[in-house]
């Protein structure tokens, strides 16, 4: 994820066991957490970092890339929009201040058994679908099992060891757990989104949808254009409005989404006002992009926000399916060819560190040698895992900056001639398979090609002929899908509390299942092994020794060339916006609100001049 036998009881109020219930000790909670402590008390009225008495009214214009052709985001087929995730809403929901925990949402309370064999969630009895019909049991239960059937692949691993959903009550649902005792069980299921059987019954789950889905959320879809806009209104007599989770937030009264082919053309439709906010991923743009009228008379605003979530792995990812990457040695030469720190110099304003871990910016990642309780779950597999695991401290390799790296390249050539490649007319000849080494970059943002295009030029310098290939949205999605690529640019998102996820995105029973995140093809193991040892983790002090473990064997197997990463959010926005202080992991745009004054000084700019 995203407790556990030995700190659940310190963390659940302990209450006594439920009539007809077979295990003598169960804890009850209006919260869940996987760290030691939840942050907000039984009688919580609202997240720290909202306004509760924020105004409701106006209008948020987003944007989006792409397209969209679905409003079904369950399912492997079709483009879905982003926009339901306001539709939909979730058993428990996950504060911007605490990412660890979780609270009541459709819930009222959770059960978690001592021994970590079920949960049981308590149903609000006043939490009801948009068309008015109450949420209940029927519902949680239906929308568990399509999700495990129909759902995307992710799903059958995140609930691999959620056995089956129980019925106890028209408002009381009750899921059993298999395998040894998992710390986050009980937080997967807090997670499930929760759909309408009834609405559902009269349509096909498995397939897309460009129907205004029904969902029980703050908002609904009441107008769109597919694959041009989205709009959402927010209903006025939202069953979940004066819930401690939302109270001041979802505070707009309606909220239009466009879609757009790239980012220049965005970056285009926001400097003339079409749309409100953008979060910022190119440091160019973010450099450069900018300088605009409305910016500099103060109309428009840019700040930096720290955060401190973990910022997992971005990287270009190595398709080891294909014969070329089945070779370690070459997959760690080629990373020698990867000049970072002149590229945060020349093309990244100095903006970007470089990540040197899959878990980054967290006590998870693996920066010292191993510890003996690392050792516990490493030795066993000395064998079959690189050895550097046990004697080095991995660090991707780094230049000067001034892009002179012949040295670099001179260790990237030791490698290939020490694992048997000969240089031909100045081609890198594979020993397996007597073939010039040769791939390609696939792509979907063109503006990833200008780093890309040194990487492949130091890459010819080795006499390895790599090519970039961008193309549009949709065929960039199936290709990846069905693992039709040599290498991409991926990432692997973490959280404070990995977890079940790690299958999906390392394990060996993941890594023929089109549409999952083992876009690698990892088949090892003893990673699957490692995995497990995350997945069973029983308290935080053994979480991450088994993180650090797994994050080491997945580093020194040069599975990625890893990029880089950055601790702030940078956002811009058109200046009429009420904001309350950003939360620790994050700004929550849905806690800001529109400000009359500075609206109406925004409309009224023109009319100064």
């Amino acid at each position: 994820m995203k407790l556990i036998a030995t700190t659940i009881a310190s963390i659940l109020i302990a209450v006594p066991a439920l009539a007809g219930d077979k295990t003598p000790n169960v804890n009850i909670s209006h919260g869940l957490t996987l760290l030691e402590n939840l942050k907000y008390p039984p009688d919580f009225r609202h997240f720290d970092y909202v306004n509760p008495n924020a105004p409701k009214g106006g209008v948020l214009r987003r944007y989006s890339i792409g397209t969209f052709d679905s409003f079904n985001p369950y399912i492997i087929k079709g483009n879905p929009t982003g926009a339901v995730g306001m539709v939909f809403q979730t058993l428990m929901d996950t504060p911007m201040d605490e990412v660890s925990a979780g609270y009541g949402q459709i819930a009222e309370s959770v059960e978690v058994a001592n021994d970590l064999s079920y949960t049981t969630f308590n149903l609000r009895k006043s939490a009801r679908f948009h068309d008015g019909t109450a949420i209940t049991a029927d519902d949680v239960i239906w929308t568990f099992r399509a999700l495990k059937k129909d759902g995307r692949p992710f799903y059958r691993f995140y609930y691999k060891n959620i056995a089956r959903a129980v019925k106890l009550g028209e408002h009381k649902v009750k899921f059993e757990f298999t395998g040894p005792p998992n710390r986050e069980l009980p937080h997967i299921t807090g997670q499930l989104p929760v759909l309408s059987k009834k609405w559902w019954s009269e349509r096909d789950f498995s397939k897309t949808l460009l129907e205004p889905p029904m969902g029980s959320g703050p908002y609904r879809i009441v107008k769109f254009e597919a694959g041009r806009y989205v709009k959402l209104e927010r209903l006025k007599d939202w069953w979940g409005e004066n819930l401690p989770v939302n109270l001041g937030r979802n505070n707009f009264d309606h909220i239009r989404i466009d879609y757009y082919r790239d980012q220049t053309v965005a970056l285009e439709a926001f400097k003339s006002g079409r749309y409100d906010l953008r979060s910022e991923n190119t440091s160019l743009t973010w450099a450069t992009g900018y300088d605009f009228p409305a910016r500099r008379d103060g109309y428009v605003k840019l700040d930096e926000v720290q955060h401190a979530r973990p910022t997992g792995m971005q990287a270009f990812v190595f398709n080891t399916r294909k014969p070329i990457f089945k070779d370690l040695e070459l997959r760690r030469a080629i990373a020698y060819a990867f000049d970072f720190e002149w590229s945060n110099k020349n093309l990244f304003f100095g903006q970007y560190a470089r990540t040197k871990s899959f878990f980054s910016n967290s006590e998870l990642a693996a920066t010292n040698l191993p510890s003996k309780e690392e050792l516990v779950f490493l030795k066993p597999w000395r064998d079959k895992i690189p050895a550097q695991v046990f004697t080095q401290i991995y660090d991707p390799p780094a230049s000067d900056g001034s892009g002179n790296i012949r040295r670099n390249l001179r260790m990237a050539l030791r490698i290939l001639k020490g694992a048997g490649y000969k240089i031909k007319e100045n081609k890198a000849i594979s020993p397996r398979t007597g073939a010039a080494v040769k791939f390609e970059i696939l792509l979907v943002s063109p503006a990833f090609e200008r780093i890309a295009t040194p990487f492949v030029k130091n890459l010819s310098r080795l006499g390895i002929e790599a090519n970039i290939r961008t193309v549009d949205q949709s065929q960039y999605i199936n290709r990846v899908r069905s693992f039709d690529f040599d290498m991409i640019v991926s990432t692997f998102g973490q959280s404070e509390s990995p977890g079940n996820e790690q299958r999906d995105y390392w394990s060996s029973a993941a890594a023929e299942r089109a549409g999952g995140r083992n876009v690698i093809g990892i088949k090892d193991p003893a990673i699957d092994s490692l995995i497990e040892n995350v997945v069973n983790a029983k308290n935080r002090k053994s979480l991450i020794h088994a993180t650090r473990a797994l994050d080491r064997v997945l580093l020194w197997s040069h599975f990625v060339v890893p990029q880089w990463h950055v601790r702030k959010d940078r956002i811009a926005y058109w200046n009429r916006f009420g904001i309350p202080k950003h939360p620790k992991y994050g700004p929550d745009t849905m806690s800001w609100w529109i400000d009359p004054a500075m609206d109406a000084a925004l409309k009224n700019r023109g009319k100064k001049r």
